[in-house]
């Protein structure tokens, strides 16, 4: 069966804009029943396409829990496709942690405001659905659940009374879906339900439209009504023109990437030229401080010979002036001293003299 595909975010959008396939989506999610679902008001899709590459759609849901009771819960889906859009995902974290929508009074009286009498208010417990056209590193599994866990000092886990409204209303947990990792093996409800999403059933070069058996469906009741909504997109105009203009989009995302791609190819090959010099130009340095080094070290060498031999010359002058006046003390004459000696008698003179 040919039908859209719902990686398109104007095809994500029709398809969660019904109901039902909103409660079976956003049930087999969570693992826990939808009972009721609305698309709030506070949408942040980009229409233009001009600039956000994140496709977002908030829900209020009531959800009924294990024991049976019912608890409404804030359910933020953030779509993209870019890698890149961390901070992006960040900052409407603290938009919707932000929004005064999201807060509701307490069942019980609070405690009287000195300017307004009035009940206490907490969030609404938020779960936030990444819904990616990427994969993350290395994780393999292509859901992953990040559940907030409370511990004591000691690393005990506490389990008993964590589920009030101070605790939700300050954490909340985290469900990531890699699409790329969606490779048609359908083990449990989650699968199935996600299966739509398989771009292995991509027909050609034409994303706009996958090819899913519908017999792998069986007689599942909930799933028929996804498979016909996707049916019924194929044929909407207004559909297959938002998806032109989505293509086009991620075409000059596209064009741009490979543009910075090669621009930060030249940049690293510009940077490792450069600091091939640079190593070059630090290594002729240090070759010419080793060879000044050396230099200096040879002319110390030479002082400190030119010194010991000043010093010898000294010792041997006065071992000689010491002998021509021990010899003079003899009453020897200066010519037999300064034949001893072997000095010139001028010199034998001159000590004698002084």
């Amino acid at each position: 069966m040919i039908v859209a595909n719902p990686i398109y975010d104007i095809v994500f959008k029709y398809l969660m804009e019904d109901e039902r396939i909103a409660r079976t989506i956003l049930s087999a999610l969570l693992k826990q029943e939808v009972v009721e679902v609305h698309m709030r008001r506070n949408e942040y899709s980009d229409r233009s396409r001009k600039s956000l590459s994140i496709f977002r759609i908030d829900f209020g849901a009531t959800i009924r829990k294990a024991d049976g009771s019912r608890q409404t819960i804030l359910i933020e889906i953030q779509k993209t496709w870019v890698d890149s859009e961390l901070l992006r995902f960040r900052q409407y974290l603290g938009t919707q942690y932000g929004n005064k929508e999201n807060m509701v009074p307490d069942t019980e009286p609070g405690i009287a405001n000195p300017l307004k009498l009035g009940r206490r208010s907490h969030a609404l417990p938020m779960v936030a659905v990444y819904l990616l056209g990427h994969t993350v590193r290395n994780i393999d599994a292509p859901v992953v659940y990040v559940n907030h866990q409370v511990y004591d000092y000691d690393d005990n886990l506490v389990e008993e009374g964590i589920h009030n409204p101070f605790v939700e209303s300050l954490t909340h947990n985290s469900i990531i879906v890699q699409i790329p990792r969606l490779h048609g093996k359908i083990n449990n409800r989650l699968d199935k339900v996600l299966s739509i999403f398989d771009q292995t059933h991509a027909i050609g070069n034409n994303s706009q439209t996958v090819d899913i058996d519908p017999s792998v469906y069986g007689d599942d009741a909930d799933m028929e009504p996804i498979m016909r909504r996707l049916m019924e997109a194929t044929c909407d105009s207004d559909v297959r023109r938002a998806m032109d203009v989505e293509d086009e989009f991620f075409s000059v995302i596209k064009n741009m990437e490979t543009d910075l791609i090669a621009k930060d190819m030249q940049i690293t090959e510009r940077n490792a030229a450069v600091k091939k010099a640079e190593e070059r130009q630090a290594q002729a340095e240090e070759r010419q401080a080793q060879a000044e080094e050396r230099q200096a070290q040879a002319e110390e060498r030479q002082a400190q010979a030119e010194e010991r031999q000043a010093q010898a010359e000294e010792h041997a002058k006065q071992i000689m002036r010491s002998s021509v006046i021990a010899l003079l003390k003899q009453k020897m004459s200066v010519d037999a001293i300064a034949n001893i000696l072997g000095i010139d008698v001028a010199i034998v003179k001159q000590i004698e003299s002084e």
